[in-house]
């Protein structure tokens, strides 16, 4: 963990290259630091996934509206103030990724973080941390 999982209208995919914001909301996550300067998040262990949704109803569909919802899942265990940080500098990812779809159209975007506090499983399998625990 962290898992990025964002879900969007589809009706924007003409307008904003969606594998460039994985990407850089990936690289926007992995320089996340704590008060000690050390890495949040685990390089091998930060994914970021986007997948449009196949049907949706976006406000009183009025128009062609748009919108954009990102979840970002994360251990337990970081202190309130690095979240904020985190959350801030996702969200300024966010909108500078969306500022020119912003200007096109009417477009909402929802950044949420939650936290797994009471897991009562949590397995794991592969190879990738490895990578990068040198």
């Amino acid at each position: 963990m962290p898992h990025l999982v964002i879900l969007y209208t589809p009706n924007i995919e003409a307008q904003t290259d969606m594998s460039a914001l994985c990407r850089s909301m990936a690289d926007a996550m992995l320089a996340q630091r704590d008060d000690d300067g050390k890495q949040v998040y685990p390089t091998g262990g930060t994914r970021v996934l986007a997948f449009p949704a196949t049907h949706y109803a976006v406000a009183d569909g009025s128009g062609d509206h748009a919108f954009v919802y990102l979840n970002v899942r994360m251990a337990a265990g970081r202190p309130d103030a690095v979240k904020k940080r985190i959350g801030d500098a996702l969200l300024a990812c966010a909108k500078q990724h969306f500022d020119p779809l912003i200007a096109q159209r009417h477009v909402g975007i929802t950044l949420q973080i939650d936290e797994a506090p009471g897991q009562v499983y949590d397995g794991k399998l592969g190879n990738l941390h490895p990578l990068f625990n040198k």
